[in-house]
């Protein structure tokens, strides 16, 4: 993937169609979701005439007169909403790969019981997520007022088929982002099973980042021509890292965007590091691919065989950071600082 989608479509990368469509629907399009339920979320049915207000990251108060009921969710919200007990009737964005698995950017989401309204970056299927009803759609934002996947070219139309909220990721924390989701959560009605526990472990987890202080860690991701070297202060988990005692390099300078630099392979040894984690991601390259690379697999940390999976996509979820903190702090218990 190249460092301008890497930016914008992952490493974070019509109106007159309306009338038509909204007929489609009328006609008899779909109400339920795949599998047959027209169940949303895990409000009860007794609660779902309340009124409803909820303030998203753009600050927009959204003042509904019932709680929302039928959500439909961009993959990354989505997987946070699951794992608080929302179920959406559809998804967009990366859900499914070639061989007809989940996508890991997907989490828990059980992708056989939700509608598809696109699996890549400019595919919004317009007219199904009209014949589906929807009460409202939830994206993260990697720009403040930009909804993640949601296509310019449809964006009016998506928008006035029911009101959108949006989560805000850059700059902000992980707890933060976690936070806002749980919040909707809760505005949704969900009943939260399981997240005390999710939420010790994750905290558990977290207070053992500050043993590993010593240690200099790179945070990458690998392409055919080139390797990205995250800025941390723009990715909510690599903020979590660095706010509680990890030592994640800075790239001396970013690119546009300021989301990474990006280096050539022969410059892979720019920076100095005692643990490289990389990049899971399906668009990035796999460890043997980068061990391809001389420089990359001359890398002292690569060498001692301190490189380590960086979860890129880990659901912003208790149940999602607990599992991807664990793995961490198992991982850099292994490690020694290099000299």
């Amino acid at each position: 993937m190249s460092g301008p989608v890497l930016a914008r479509r992952g490493f974070l990368a019509a109106t007159a169609g309306l009338a038509a469509a909204l007929t489609l629907s009328a006609c008899g399009g779909g109400t339920e979701a795949a599998g047959g339920s027209a169940s949303a979320s895990a409000a009860p049915s007794g609660t779902a005439a309340r009124s409803w207000t909820f303030t998203d990251d753009r600050d927009k108060k959204l003042d509904l007169p019932k709680r929302p009921s039928r959500v439909v969710a961009q993959v990354g919200a989505a997987a946070a909403l699951w794992d608080f007990g929302v179920r959406p009737v559809a998804v967009f964005g990366p859900h499914k790969l070639a061989d007809g698995s989940s996508d890991p950017q997907v989490g828990n989401v059980d992708v056989t019981k939700v509608e598809g309204l696109g699996n890549v970056w400019d595919e919004f299927n317009v007219e199904k997520y009209i014949s589906l009803q929807p009460d409202l759609l939830v994206s993260s934002m990697y720009v403040k007022g930009t909804l993640w996947y949601v296509p310019e070219k449809s964006k009016e139309t998506i928008e006035q088929v029911a009101p959108t909220a949006g989560v805000m990721l850059t700059g902000r924390s992980a707890t933060q982002v976690i936070g806002k989701y749980e919040e909707l959560a809760r505005s949704l009605g969900a009943d939260l099973q399981g997240v005390p526990e999710a939420k010790a472990r994750m905290e558990a987890a977290t207070r053992e980042l500050a043993a590993f202080k010593d240690l200099k860690i790179l945070m990458m991701s690998g392409g055919a021509d080139a390797m990205w070297v995250v800025n941390p202060p723009e990715y909510p988990d690599i903020v979590h890292l660095t706010e509680n005692g990890l030592n994640v390099v800075k790239p001396s300078k970013v690119d546009d965007g300021g989301f990474f630099q990006t280096l050539s392979w022969e410059n892979a040894d720019t920076y100095d590091a005692d643990v490289i984690l990389y990049d899971t991601r399906t668009q990035s390259l796999k460890p043997e691919e980068m061990l391809k690379k001389p420089t990359f697999a001359k890398l002292p940390a690569v060498k001692a065989g301190q490189y380590y999976p960086w979860r890129a996509e880990a659901p912003f979820s208790y149940q999602g950071y607990a599992a991807f903190l664990e793995e961490l702090v198992s991982n850099l218990k292994k490690a020694e600082k290099l000299q």
